[in-house]
């Protein structure tokens, strides 16, 4: 029979004495040196004392994939806040240790090191600290912090969190791909916060499509050095005068306690503040309360870079004021799976002879309300008609798209980048398509030489994109096939008609008899 615990209060003190040291750990924030997590569903993450946050490995929607991160953990909507390792994930059964001599080291499950929290040298590690500001921190045995994430940010800042001049933080590359993305937000050293697009290999930085203008050249006293979260989740930036310029708004409120506040620059280039209650359900959720740009659609300019979306599409922002990115008609997206990537025609534009001779039989324009990519202009004439307009464009080979406004029409060839819809565009955009196109025909095999060439080269795309010489060199092989002898061409003609030195007449369809031998 089992026995009933006893019910003396010495007693529950000294099972809690009794407890594992690990558990104990875990639950007022300090982290040993020498502990170690690993990734999979079982392993408690390292919490903070309230158990606001927990560091360690989120599991992903992909199975067996985890993230090394911070994370809200009481909430239902356990919001990652920082990542490590570039936001690559890690397989099941990676590591995470903490040493004395070189911080946080991540390895995978064969013991190979992916990355580590990169420590100066003799700087010995005491402990860790999983703070209740969201916070890590490596801590010296003279209580200096060596390291800690508020740092070494990736998308978002939390309450307490400072960023110096010449900070910076990176979208993720996408909702789900928490990889450094094309948005960045950086306090430059002139004393401007700054939002921008870059470009993700060299990350070079394209203009600014938010600027906080607290830069003074004449008096350096007055330029911003620092941007500062504080607790009670008012975000702004510092002067050197100590003068302070809010980030949100003007006349903007929000609740101040007893809720959570993080501000993001989420992957889609919105660097937004939201909050949460502390206290919630299951149906609550993080609520914006500002956010910049306002329209960031309209706002992106500059004549690099793509622009909100990707190259060619197309930037309208939804009821929720958050850019959605489309592909015009005719058009498609380049990675499926990145619906706010660069889109690609699905046909040819040819400057071939044989297309411009006959531009007006091949192409047609897909007219769009107020819609522009207003930085891809090559060519520009006033005044003009709706008529002039397209018949510009229709007999240009390297046009891609007409604007017109304003009795004004700009031409535009690919890649279009920048591209919006909105009201206060107020233009009309007239979308350059080829009527008929070799890749986009059906493909049951025709009966014989109905015209159909497409089904002789399948998916060769050079060919495809060279119709008019598939075309003559099939007509020459015809003529050399003729039944009649007499009627088939002598080599030096053949190879004048394949340079395209004599002109291919039609021949003559071979029989039936010809096809079923």
């Amino acid at each position: 029979m089992a026995c009933a615990l006893p019910h003396h209060p010495l007693f529950h003190f000294l099972l809690l004495f009794l407890l594992p040291f690990s558990i104990v750990a875990r639950t007022n924030g300090t982290v040993a040196v020498g502990t170690s997590i690993t990734a999979n569903n079982k392993d408690t993450p390292w919490l903070s004392p309230s158990g606001a946050f927990a560091f360690g490995f989120k599991p992903l929607e992909e199975k067996n994939l985890f993230l090394l991160s911070i994370w809200y953990y009481k909430i239902p909507d356990q919001t990652i806040v920082w990542y490590g390792h570039d936001g690559v994930p890690v397989s099941i059964g990676s590591k995470l240790g903490l040493t004395v001599d070189r911080g946080l080291v991540l390895s995978d499950p064969q013991g190979k090191e992916l990355w580590n929290s990169q420590l100066i040298l003799n700087n010995n590690v005491a402990h860790g600290f999983m703070n209740d500001t969201g916070n890590f921190v490596l801590v010296r045995s003279d209580s200096v912090n060596l390291w800690e994430s508020f740092k070494n940010p990736t998308d978002t800042m939390l309450p307490t969190q400072i960023m110096e001049y010449g900070g910076v933080i990176f979208s993720r590359l996408s909702e789900t791909n928490f990889s450094q993305g094309r948005f960045q937000l950086r306090l430059l050293q002139d004393g401007n916060l700054v939002l921008n697009t870059r470009d993700i290999p060299s990350n070079f930085a394209y203009d600014a499509y938010y600027n906080s203008s607290t830069s003074d050249y004449s008096n350096s006293s007055n330029s911003g050095y620092r941007v500062i979260f504080d607790d009670k989740g008012v975000m702004y930036i510092l002067r050197r005068n100590s003068e302070i310029v809010l980030i949100k708004p003007q006349g903007t409120s929000f609740p101040a306690t007893e809720y959570f506040h993080r501000a993001t620059l989420d992957f889609d280039g919105v660097f937004t503040q939201y909050y949460h209650p502390k206290t919630f359900n299951s149906s609550t959720k993080w609520t914006p309360i500002w956010s910049q740009p306002d329209n960031i659609c309209v706002d992106i300019g500059g004549g690099e870079g793509s622009g909100a979306c990707g190259f060619n599409s197309i930037c309208k922002l939804n009821d929720n004021q958050r850019p959605d990115c489309k592909c015009p008609p005719g058009y498609s997206l380049l990675d499926p799976n990145n619906t706010y990537g660069s889109c690609k025609p699905n046909f040819t534009q040819s400057c071939l002879e044989d297309d411009i001779n006959s531009a007006e039989d091949i192409y047609d324009f897909e007219t769009l309300i107020n819609t522009d990519w207003p930085t891809s202009d090559y060519e520009h004439f006033s005044p003009a008609t709706e008529a002039q307009c397209k018949r510009s464009c229709i007999n240009d080979c390297f046009c891609a798209v007409a604007i017109l406004g304003d009795s004004s029409c700009w031409k535009k060839k690919l890649p279009l980048s920048n591209g919006r819809d909105d009201n206060v565009v107020n233009r009309h955009a007239f979308l350059k398509f080829r009527k008929r196109d070799p890749r986009t025909l059906p493909s049951p095999l025709p009966s014989p030489l109905e015209g159909r060439l497409d089904t002789l080269v399948e998916n060769d795309m050079e060919a495809l994109n060279d119709w008019k010489r598939l075309e003559r060199f099939l007509m020459v092989a015809i003529w050399c096939i003729q039944e009649d002898p007499s009627l088939r061409p002598t080599m030096r003609k053949v190879t004048q008609m394949l340079e395209g030195v004599v002109e291919v007449d039609v021949p003559p369809c071979p029989s039936q008899v010809s096809f079923t031998s």
